[in-house]
Parts: C-alpha cells; structure tokens; sequence
C-alpha cells in the first residue's frame, strides 16, 4: 500500500486553513437532585433570578432560588428525563414567548409552542415574559367601553378598555360564561383577545375552543392552554404569557387587547407548589410571602396607554427625535398638554409623533371561591388590585338568574367613566334600584301587608331581574341593550306578566330593527339621550304595547 504524499499534504493544509480558534466558555452546573418539577443545583454562581437555563437533557427551567452554594430551579415541562448529575448551562436570558399576529386563531402552551396540530407557527416576535408596568405618565385614564354583551354588566357594572374587573364566584356559577360572552362580543370591534386557561381539563378547554370556533372568535383570539395535566411550573407562567403575547399588540400595534386569566385561583395553588418544593417559609394558608405581588405585577400590565409624542427642533431630520424638553405623553383629553409645552418653547419647535401606541391591554381575571367567602386570602388580594369585581351569587344562579350577578358587592371604580352616555342616562339607578329590591324582597316574605308604593316597586324589580336574564353566547348589541333596558326603565313593563317579559323584549326590538331603523340609528349615533329622543322612544314603546297587550 502506498501513501500519497501531496494528497496527505493537500488535506492537512484544508484542515489548517479552516482550524477556527474559538472556545466554547459557559458556566456549567450539575444537578444535585430532582423531583416534582423542581431541581437543585451547584456551580451555576452566575446564575441571576429569571434566568433561563439549558439541561443537557434538553428540558428547560427557570431560575427561582439563588441560595449560598446552590441554586433552586423550577423545570418548564417533563421534569422526568432528568437525572442527578446531569449538566446544566446559564443562557444569559429571560424567558420569553413568540407573539404577533401568526399566534391569532392558534391553541399553545405557555411556551409558545402549538397544541392544536396545525403546524408550527412562524413568527420572528417575541416579547420577555415578565416586564415592568408602565408608569404613570405613560397612561391616560380609561374613557373608552369594552361592551360586554352582557345587559346586566354593560349596564350596571360597565368595563372600560384598559380596565382590570375581577369575575369571582363558587364552581359552576358562570365565571367562564361571562368572559367568553365578552370574546363573543368582540367579533366587530378592533380588539384581540387572550383566553389563558390555568388547571382546567383538557376535555373543557376543546369545547370552548369549538364554541369559540363556531362563533368566528378564534379569528381575533388566543388561547393559551395550561391544563391540570400540566406541570405546575407551567400554570404558574401561564397567565405571564399569556400578556406578554396580548401587550405586543398594545406596545407595538397600539391595538385594543382583551386578556381572560381563568383562573388565578390555580396559578396561585401552582405557585404555593412550587415554593414549598423550593423551601420557602410558608405564610397564611401556607402561600409564600410574595404571593401577593405574584398577581399584582400581573395585573398592573393592563392599562390604557398614552400616545406618546415628542418636541423637536422644526426642520429635524425624520431620524432624529432627540427631545427637547423630554418625552411628552398624550392622552385623548390631554392634547392641551404638548401644546403648552411647544407654546412655551416659541415656534421653532415642533410637536413630532414617535409611537403612537394609544392602545389598551384589559384584563378580566378570574378567582373561584369556596361557599361564596369572599373574605378568603387570595381572593382579597386579588380584589385590592382590580378595578372592581362581578360577583356571581349561587342562589341566584340555581333561582334561574343568569348571570347570576349580585349587584350589592360588584363594582365597576372606572368603568361608568367608559359608559356610553345614553346607557348611563338610563341605567343610572338601576344598580341601587335592584339592590334596594333585593332587600324589599326579603322583608315581604316575611307575610306583612304592603303599601301600593311598595308593591309597584316589588313588581318593577321582578320585571327588571326578568329582563336582565340573557341565554349563554348571546350578546347583545349596545343598541339593543339601551333599547331594552328603556323599556323597563320607563315602567312600560309594569303590568307585563312575568312569563311574558322576554317574549316582549324580543317583539320590541324586532319592531326597532323592522319599522324604525332610523329611531335606532339616533340611538347609536348620538352621544347622549336626549329628552326629544326620550320621548320618541316613549311613544314607540308605548304604541308597540298597545298592540302586543290585543
């Protein structure tokens, strides 16, 4: 056998030219030991609290614990494949999550990654799980509805687009209903919506899937999927995603967002898990001592943002936007405020348009009680942080009061803001009207005799609960609503048997639609009720029921 020597010679000087001198330096650590979704682990001293981090097995975990020779770490998956002594490696990054547009119409996990089978999703956006919330000068008070479809919440409890309200009840009272009737809702507005399901079964979370699916929803809407199946650390994120993926539209496309977190409930279970694992003193209920800023810095992400402009030199090139004076945020009844600025600092300047983000992020989240005690640790928490809250009452929902909303403890603190001024003229008092019917209602069980001014109320507030009940995945248009709630409101339903109630709101909105377009058209067009209108609408309700009582 001969050796070729140029050829041997050819091959070492290709290897030579192509030798690359790079050395591969990270920090690697080893597992002490694993379990239950939580791993121990030395040497990482780099390490720093949210930081992701690489097992050679491939599994992928988050930095909880930075202790004095170790660290604890929760795992993002199956936590199984793992084994004592196995290498682990510092990425020098936040968790994040894909976002943008190719998520619309998609089921995925907290990671990102798809459930639903329809391939992988291809998008270059990605945004860090955890943020800071914005301050306050970068915020504009919330002045803009997000209709609900819901008579009984637009009217009474109204939300308003950077709101956060609390939907809180027992199992099985109608939280879910509530939330998926407002994704329902949004078929013709310009908002995307976010529904993050924590602890749910997998078997629930694919009927609302169909159900959103069969209503046109999933065309502007997200799910986020953490079932109970799932790992703990994964429920625990869920709701983290879950936002990071509705703020790219508000920070990015300064587009109107709805986020849906059922429930808070879990996320908080999964996270008391979690921290049990990792050792940390345990508090009331044995949850952590942060658990409260574990839903706080959730839900202070939802705002309604300021649009953002700045002052500059007049003639500066469209790449330079130096601030003169500082960044000057713009809210819709702040507009007055740049102008003083540019006013002050004389003609030369001028006011130049940076981001107009202008968008919103609401979030509507969810707590399950346990027999209606609201006074419970989580769900204080959770009500100290909101904007107000739906409560769902069990003894309504089995009377056949759907939505089974108490009207005596829920609140809207920002939302009558938001409401459009027609509903507001009408429904003004209809939230202290049933409530004071609610306590009229109890004193007249007790068998006494009534005066006539009482008796008149009693039946106004029957026929005003009667008209607020609305069927599951139904919502109705604001018209409708105000339309509706008029009817009521103005006593024409006073002597309209009980059991007729509903099929004289459905006749009276059809002789709206059928002979009175233009009367519905004045409705939606102006921005208050006026006393021309009122009476307009009087007399048509007033000839309707004189034919509907032949």
């Amino acid at each position: 056998m001969k050796f070729k020597a140029d050829e041997i010679a050819t091959i070492i000087k290709d290897e030579i030219s192509q030798f690359k001198a790079d050395l591969d330096v990270a920090e690697v650590g080893k597992v002490l030991e694993v379990g239950d979704g939580v791993a121990r682990i030395y040497g990482l001293s780099q390490a720093q609290a949210g930081e992701m981090l690489e097992f050679a097995s491939g599994a992928t975990g988050v930095v909880l614990n930075l202790e004095e020779s170790t660290i604890g770490a929760v795992v993002l998956g199956d936590y199984l494949g793992i084994k004592e002594g196995e290498q682990v490696r510092c990425t020098k990054k936040l968790l994040s999550v894909p976002c943008g547009p190719a998520m619309i119409g998609r089921v995925v996990d907290p990671l990102g990654r798809p459930l639903d089978g329809k391939g992988p999703i291809q998008t270059s956006h990605r945004r860090p799980m955890e943020i800071i919330a914005p301050g306050i000068a970068e915020r504009q008070p919330v002045t803009e509805p997000l209709q609900t479809g819901i008579k009984a919440i637009d009217s009474m409890i109204p939300i308003g687009r950077g709101q956060r309200e609390l939907i809180i009840g027992d199992r099985k009272t109608g939280k879910t209903a509530i939330a998926i009737d407002t994704i329902i809702n949004q078929r013709h507005s310009d908002v995307v919506c976010v529904y993050v399901a924590v602890g749910q079964k997998e078997s629930t979370i694919a009927s609302l899937v169909e159900i959103l699916r069969e209503n046109g929803a999933m065309d502007y809407t997200i799910i986020v999927s953490a079932s109970a199946a799932d790992p703990a650390p994964l429920q625990y994120i869920a709701p983290y995603a879950g936002a990071a993926m509705a703020e790219y539209f508000m920070y990015e496309e300064g587009g109107h967002t709805l986020c849906v977190y059922d429930d808070l409930s879990k996320q908080a279970q999964a996270y008391r898990q979690l921290s049990l694992l990792l050792r940390r003193p345990p508090g009331r209920e044995a949850y952590p001592g942060d658990v409260f800023y574990l839903h706080s810095r959730l839900l202070e992400r939802s705002c309604k943002m300021a649009v953002k402009r700045v002052i500059v030199k007049k003639g500066a090139a469209e790449g330079d936007e130096t601030p003169v004076n500082g960044e000057v945020y713009v809210g819709e009844q702040d507009e007055a405020r740049a102008e003083q600025d540019l006013a002050t600092l004389g003609g030369e300047h001028e006011i130049r348009k940076v981001k107009a983000s202008g968008g919103s992020l609401t979030a509507l989240p969810v707590i399950e009680t346990l027999e209606g005690e609201v006074s419970a640790y989580i769900p204080t928490n959770v009500i100290s942080i909101t904007d107000g809250q739906i409560y769902l009452e069990p003894d309504l929902f089995f009377a056949g009061v759907r939505p089974a909303v108490n009207v005596g403890i829920s609140v809207s603190r920002v939302g009558g803001n938001a409401q459009v001024p027609a509903m507001k003229k009408i429904a003004g008092s209809l939230r202290l009207d049933l409530a004071a019917f609610r306590e009229l209602e109890a004193f007249a069980q007790l068998g006494t005799d009534l005066d006539a001014a009482t008796q008149k109320q009693l039946d106004r507030g029957r026929r005003m609960v009667e008209l607020l009940k609305q069927p599951q995945y139904a919502p109705m248009d604001v018209v409708d609503q105000i339309l509706s709630i008029h009817a009521g409101a103005r006593g024409f339903l006073d002597d309209v048997p009980l059991d007729q109630v509903a099929r004289f709101e459905a006749e009276l909105l059809k002789h709206y639609r059928d002979e009175f377009p233009e009367v519905r058209a004045k409705v939606e067009g102006r921005a208050k009720l006026t006393d021309e209108l009122d009476a307009e609408l009087k007399k048509i309700v007033g000839n309707f029921k004189t034919r509907f009582a032949s």
